[in-house]
């Protein structure tokens, strides 16, 4: 019998190309790889890759086996949800993927409460700017801002949450000093891959330096704080932050709705729906917020 093992090595070199690329991906030696794929070939006495200066290419009969390489673990992954769902028990692991400004700025202490109210489930946080695949049980519970709800994959179930919108904000200082006929430069502050948005008017205030562009929220955040600028800021950050002000003449702006979602038997174990339902609960409490409509403005 074929080890399934082998071909989940197989199928990690199959998709990235390469044997090193597969053995950090799988936390295993570069030679524990060539090994299984050895194995492999030898029970089924053919050869799996062509070795190229590029990396590894798929050989007719490794193009042959990838298919039902890749019914295998469907199959596989459909067995451990249909498991896993039947698990009822208030005890054992639980995954939660999202973003990781909802993390630190909104629902971090949602999190503890869940945990202090269920001290013997695990709680395992994926904040990430990655998409973790649900299907693949990289997580159990994804908390996503979903812009169309068209495009959420038909095999997930969605618990629909209230909406986000954000704002363009700079700090309150910045603000009294431009306002008080300051000279220096008011940048855009923006993280490098997105850039300035398209509905982001300046309003009032007229960005007159070269753009600060950083890499990540947190860094936004900070470097708006210090006065080099505007930027764009989710309202339950830059409203909930009495160093921030939303810059005169500017909008709302939806960025989507927050979704709870599971995949298939996953979202029927008893500490997954506890969690849906409480988060469910804390995100409905938080809806002004989320949606700009917390603070008075002149």
């Amino acid at each position: 019998m074929i080890d399934w093992d082998d071909i989940r090595y197989f199928l990690a070199v199959a998709r990235g190309g390469s044997v090193r690329g597969a053995a950090e991906g799988l936390g295993v030696y570069h030679s524990t790889v060539l090994r299984r794929i050895a194995q492999l070939e030898e029970r089924l006495g053919a050869q799996m890759f062509e070795k190229l200066p590029s990396g590894y290419r798929l050989t007719a009969a490794g193009e042959e086996v990838l298919e039902f390489a890749n019914q295998m673990e469907a199959s596989s992954h459909q067995l451990e949800t249909r498991v896993f769902g039947r698990d009822q028990s208030v005890r054992g692991l639980l995954r939660v993927t999202l973003a990781p400004t909802l993390a630190t700025h909104l629902l971090m202490p949602d999190f503890a409460d869940f945990a202090r109210l269920h001290p013997d489930i695990e709680m395992e946080i994926l904040s990430s700017g990655e998409l973790a695949n649900l299907t693949n049980r990289e997580a159990d519970v994804a908390i996503r801002v979903v812009y169309d709800r068209k495009t959420l994959p038909l095999n997930l179930h969605g618990l629909k949450g209230p909406e986000l919108f954000g704002s363009v904000y700079m700090s309150r200082d910045r603000l009294a000093a431009w306002r008080a006929g300051a000279s220096d430069p008011i940048r855009w502050i923006v993280i490098s891959i997105h850039g300035i948005p398209d509905w982001a008017s300046e309003g009032e205030v007229r960005t007159t330096g070269v753009p600060f562009r950083i890499t990540d929220g947190e860094a936004q955040i900070v470097a708006v704080r210090q006065g080099l600028g505007i930027t764009t800021l989710p309202c339950f950050i830059g409203d909930a932050d009495p160093l921030l002000v939303r810059v005169p003449g500017t909008d709302l702006h939806m960025y989507g709705t927050l979704w709870l979602l599971t995949q298939g038997e996953t979202r029927k174990t008893k500490r997954v729906r506890l969690f849906t339902e409480f988060v469910s609960r804390r995100l409905a409490a938080y809806a002004p917020l989320l949606a700009g409509l917390s603070v008075t403005r002149d």
